[in-house]
C-alpha cells in the first residue's frame, strides 16, 4: 500500500482508524443478545452461500458488483448498528480467500467502506423507526424509511469507493466510478432485495431458506454478465483487448460509410518499450502500460473506441474526426504521455510515444486498409526519430502525358 499515492494511503489509512474505532465505541455501548446473533449468524451463513455458489463463476478484477447487500441491508435494519458495521466482514474474508485473492488492503478498506455506509444507514433507520419490527407489519412508513436508508448506504458507500479511486488516479474521470445508466439500475436491483429480505427476515427467520434460492440466482446472472464484459478487456490495461476492439471498430466504419461522417484511425506505439522492460523490469513495465491506457482514456470523448493492440501498441478509432481533428487529438496523447511518468524504486520512468494516423476513404475503405495505412504511418514516425505523429505519405502523382497519350518526362 505504501507505494501508491500519498493522498491513497492518507485516506485509506483515515477511513479504517475512524472504522475501528467506531466499532470499538459501539461495540462497548451494545448489549448483545441471542437473537440479535442468531439472526447475525443467519444472514452471514446466507451470505456466505451466495459465495461459495457462485465461487466457480469467478469474479472479475477492479471494481465489481454484486448482491451481497441483500444480506447486510436486513443487518442494518433489524439489528444494532455495531452489526451493520460488522456484517461485510466475514463475507470480505470470504471472497478472498474462496473466490478471488486480492490486495489486502483493498479488501480491508472495502469492508470497513462498506461497514461505514451500512451503519449510517442503520442508525439513520433507528433513528426514524424506535421499534425494527415494525418494518415487517407492512406498514407503509417504516418501508419507505427503509428504502430512503437503503439509498443512504448505496450513496454513501459509492462515494467512499470514489474518492479512493480518485486519489489512485486523479487524472481518471469520476464517471467511471460513480453511476452510469446500468449501475442505477443494478443498486435498485439491490436496494429493493435489501428491502425485500430484511421484511421477510423479520417475519420469520425460517423464511430465509426460501428467499436465498432467488438470490443466489440472481447474483449468479450478475457475475455472469461481469465475467462477460471482462472478458473484452484486456488485463493489465483495462482497455478493450483486440478481438472486442475489432468488432466494435468494423460497427463504427459500417456506420460512417453509410452516413458519410469522417472517421479516423490512430496506431500509438510506445517507443523503447523493450529497454523499459530490460532496465527496470517487466512488472514496470506494465504499469507504464497502465499508465498509458489510462492518459489515453482521460484524453478521449466517451464514444471514441480505444484498445490494446499488442505488445507496447494501442489503437483508437475516432468517429466524426476528419485529418485536421485526428492529427490534433494524436498530438495530444503524444504530449500527454510524454509528460506522465510512473515512480519506482529507483527512479520516476518516462516514455513517448509514436502515433500513425489513417482517415477513411483517403487512406483505406475498411478497418484492414486503415490498420495497414496506419501502421505504415507509424513506421515512418519510428524511422523520424520516434515521438511524433505521421501520416500515410501521400500517393505519388502519375506522370504528365502527351497529346499522344505516350507518358512525357518529368521535368
Amino acid at each position: 500500500m505504501l507505494t501508491q499515492p500519498p493522498a491513497l494511503v492518507s485516506y485509506v489509512c483515515a477511513i479504517l482508524a475512524f472504522y475501528t474505532v467506531l466499532v470499538a465505541v459501539l461495540a462497548r455501548a451494545t448489549v448483545f443478545h441471542v437473537c440479535d446473533l442468531a439472526m447475525f449468524g443467519a444472514l452471514t451463513l446466507c451470505g456466505a452461500v451466495c459465495i461459495e455458489a457462485t465461487r466457480r463463476l469467478g469474479m472479475p478484477a477492479g471494481v465489481s458488483r454484486d448482491l451481497l447487500s441483500a444480506w447486510w441491508l436486513p443487518a442494518a435494519f433489524l439489528l444494532p448498528p455495531v452489526y451493520a458495521l460488522l456484517a461485510p466482514v466475514p463475507m470480505q474474508i470470504l471472497l478472498q480467500l474462496r473466490v478471488r485473492a486480492t490486495v489486502l488492503y483493498r479488501r480491508v478498506f472495502s469492508a470497513a467502506a462498506i461497514g461505514l455506509a451500512a451503519g449510517a444507514a442503520s442508525t439513520a433507520f433507528h433513528h426514524w423507526v424506535v421499534v425494527p419490527a415494525r418494518l415487517s407489519s407492512g406498514q407503509g412508513g417504516p418501508i419507505l424509511v427503509a428504502a430512503a436508508c437503503a439509498v443512504l448506504f448505496t450513496v454513501l458507500n459509492t462515494a467512499l469507493i470514489a474518492v479512493a479511486a480518485h486519489a489512485s488516479d486523479p487524472e481518471g474521470r469520476w464517471g467511471e466510478v460513480l453511476w452510469d445508466r446500468e449501475r442505477v439500475l443494478l443498486d435498485a436491483v439491490e436496494l429493493c432485495l435489501g428491502v425485500l429480505v430484511a421484511v421477510v427476515c423479520g417475519i420469520n427467520l425460517a423464511l430465509l431458506l426460501l428467499v436465498l434460492p432467488p438470490v443466489v440466482l440472481l447474483q449468479r446472472s450478475l457475475l455472469h454478465a461481469q465475467l462477460q464484459a471482462a472478458a473484452r478487456t484486456d488485463a493489465k490495461t483495462g482497455l478493450l483487448n483486440a478481438a472486442a476492439w475489432q468488432r466494435e471498430a468494423d460497427t463504427e466504419i459500417v456506420r460512417a460509410q453509410r452516413t458519410g461522417n469522417p472517421l479516423a484511425l490512430v496506431l500509438v506505439d510506445i517507443d523503447h518499450f523493450k529497454k523499459v522492460n530490460d532496465t527496470y523490469g517487466h512488472l514496470v513495465g506494465d504499469q507504464v502500460l497502465a499508465e498509458v491506457a489510462a492518459t489515453l482514456r482521460t484524453q478521449l470523448r466517451e464514444y471514441d473506441v480505444v484498445g490494446r493492440f499488442g505488445g507496447e501498441e494501442f489503437v483508437v478509432l475516432l468517429p466524426g474526426a476528419d485529418v485536421h481533428e485526428a492529427r490534433r487529438v494524436a498530438e495530444r496523447l503524444r504530449v500527454r504521455v510524454s509528460r506522465m511518468a510512473v515512480p519506482t524504486e529507483q527512479a520516476a520512468v518516462t516514455v513517448t510515444v509514436s502515433a500513425g494516423v489513417a482517415i477513411l476513404n483517403i487512406h483505406g475503405e475498411d478497418l484492414l486498409e486503415l490498420l495497414a495505412a496506419a501502421d505504415l504511418a507509424l513506421y515512418r514516425a519510428k524511422e523520424l526519430g520516434r515521438d511524433r505523429i505521421c501520416l500515410p505519405a501521400a500517393p505519388l502523382a502519375p506522370p504528365p502525358r502527351s497529346a499522344d497519350g505516350a507518358a512525357g518526362a518529368i521535368p
